[in-house]
């Protein structure tokens, strides 16, 4: 049986980790290097480093501070922000990434998924999706959820893996932060037309969310975290006990 995983995010503003809620009132949390040698070091499965106000200033992510994330940890990587070219991958992996991830990139260069795909493999290349209800539709945002794409989000998703894209980070804009369980309606809708890990971002609050998530959708294959992660109102390592007390396989 697969094993579920359990990956803290980082979300990086100039150097800081930072978190807010629906993607708004974003207030600085504590050092990225510190927190990634805590998670490396405490049962965390994978770790994810966004800098999330790249794509929005034009430029590229800060490579002194994934650097030195990166020498921190012995977990698989992935990292995303201003990710526009194929180069860019190149410039993100040379820092220790394992898996780079891209949105707003995958929008503007519609070649960018492919072509990563073919340079690197499948398996390095990862789209975020930041999605919101407009209008009962399920819609991507991009700029770091500050700019509506008006693109069908389970649409543009299913193209980007049929493109090339090895995993997808499903981003709930609605259930961001307010901790009151994952988005089921949309990691569902995902989840039916992708034959690819999905990995589960937005809405954890308690250890149960992720028990919810893992029993209602049992093909999703990860839980992401940021806020209840950073602030120690979930240890992973007992969320892992209690995930292994409901029949969830979990990894050590």
């Amino acid at each position: 049986m697969i094993t579920k995983r359990i990956i803290p995010c980082l979300d990086v503003r100039d150097g800081k980790v930072v978190k807010g809620v629906n993607f708004k009132g974003v207030k600085d949390v504590a050092s990225p290097v510190e927190l990634a040698r805590k998670y490396s070091d405490g049962s965390a499965d994978e770790l994810v480093f966004y800098d999330i106000t790249a794509s929005a200033e034009n430029r590229g992510v800060f490579t002194e501070v994934l650097r030195e994330v990166a020498k921190s940890v012995f977990i698989p990587l992935t990292v995303g922000g201003g990710i526009r070219e194929v180069s860019d991958f190149e410039r993100v992996l040379t820092c220790g990434a394992d898996k780079v991830s891209v949105n707003s990139g995958a929008i503007a260069n519609p070649r960018l998924v492919g072509d990563a795909a073919k340079r690197y493999g499948d398996q390095c290349v990862v789209i975020s999706a930041d999605v919101k209800r407009v209008n009962g539709a399920f819609h991507v945002f991009v700029k770091g959820g500050r700019e509506d794409t008006g693109l069908d989000a389970i649409e543009w998703i299913h193209r980007c893996v049929g493109e090339g894209a090895g995993e997808v980070v499903v981003n709930s804009m609605d259930a961001d932060g307010m901790k009151t369980g994952f988005d089921i309606e949309l990691l569902e809708a995902v989840c039916n037309i992708v034959n690819v890990p999905v990995i589960a971002s937005g809405g954890a609050g308690s250890q149960a969310h992720f028990v919810e998530l893992f029993k209602k959708i049992p093909t999703i294959d990860a839980g992401l975290a940021a806020s209840v992660f950073h602030f120690g109102e979930i240890e992973i390592q007992d969320l892992k006990e209690t995930l292994r007390k409901n029949g969830v396989n979990v990894r050590r």
